[in-house]
């Protein structure tokens, strides 16, 4: 008896908080199931998110993101689009395979400096259209395993040689790491297993365009002028295609968030300017009463 006497005074005894005392109950935060960490076996890595490297293709455009799948929805991490390209000197065939793999290259590159890793993983400098991909690197705290991000292609066909794997080979050349295989690449042999480096390469710096262009220029004149009339205008010739890719690549790691430069901005004192132009000037109630008047006066009148 006493002992059951003593936990009900203890209850009753226990200090009580008020009603505007009651601390409000901490909400846990949303813990993500991922796998377990590699060196330490039995332990959940929480809150880690999967990436997905979004390819998605317009008439005229090329879109590429990095986004991660949370509780209220996704969220993008980073972006890139071919018609960014202009500013690193692609100025034309924004939509093709060598304009998909600079958009990837220039998407990879912005990720990693976002998270401070472009000078880590620098990936694949010099594109040689071999099949790698990107691997853990040494740094002075050890080992740093690189950024990773599974490709989505939507419903966009996952054909060899599609534009959607110049895209990814980008990223993966631009220091990213996104699983794959060689079977996709346009050069691959699928009796012989093997990859033809050198025609992947061609794809990468725009050589397959070259080759049309010389083709059509030969066989029809005609066709050649009225198909690439824009980069006859700006003198873009075939022989020029590869300096121009490879020179656009260096650019793009030299500075990945590059804005084009606009000669006709304005200013804002002149769009100002510009805008009062077009508005027009509100009638008050009595020029509003005094044309009614002057309107019926015309009907009558007639």
């Amino acid at each position: 008896m006493a002992s059951r006497f003593s936990r009900r005074r203890s209850s009753l005894t226990r200090p009580q908080s008020l009603p505007d005392q009651v601390q409000a109950q901490t909400l846990r935060q949303d813990r993500l199931l991922c796998p377990q960490a590699p060196d330490h076996p039995g332990q959940e890595q929480v809150r880690c998110p999967k990436y997905r490297l979004v390819v998605r293709f317009t008439n005229r455009d090329i879109i590429m993101q990095i986004v991660t799948s949370e509780i209220t929805g996704d969220k993008v991490f980073a972006a890139a689009y071919s018609h960014e390209l202009p500013a690193y000197g692609i100025t034309h065939g924004l939509t093709n395979w060598a304009a998909a793999y600079a958009t990837g290259l220039l998407i990879a590159r912005r990720a990693l400096s976002k998270l401070g890793l472009d000078k880590t993983f620098t990936g694949v400098e010099e594109a040689d259209g071999e099949y790698t991909l990107t691997e853990a690197a040494e740094t002075d705290d050890g080992e740093r395993r690189p950024f990773k991000a599974n490709l989505d292609v939507g419903l966009h066909r996952t054909s060899t040689g599609a534009r959607v794997f110049g895209a990814m080979k980008g990223a993966s050349d631009g220091g990213i790491l996104v699983p794959h295989s060689e079977k996709r690449f346009p050069g691959y042999d699928m009796e012989t297993k093997e990859l033809d480096a050198d025609t992947l390469k061609n794809y990468i710096f725009g050589q397959h365009v070259a080759e049309y262009m010389e083709t059509l220029a030969d066989d029809d004149e005609e066709r050649y002028k009225s198909q690439f009339q824009q980069y006859i205008d700006d003198d873009v010739e075939a022989d020029g295609l590869e300096e121009l890719y490879s020179e656009a690549h260096a650019a793009i790691r030299e500075d990945p968030w590059k804005k084009p430069e606009r000669s006709n901005t304005k200013s804002k004192e002149e769009w100002k300017a510009e805008s009062k132009k077009y508005k027009t000037q509100r009638l008050t109630k009595e020029q509003k009463e005094q044309r009614v008047r002057e309107r019926i006066a015309e009907l009558r009148a007639e």
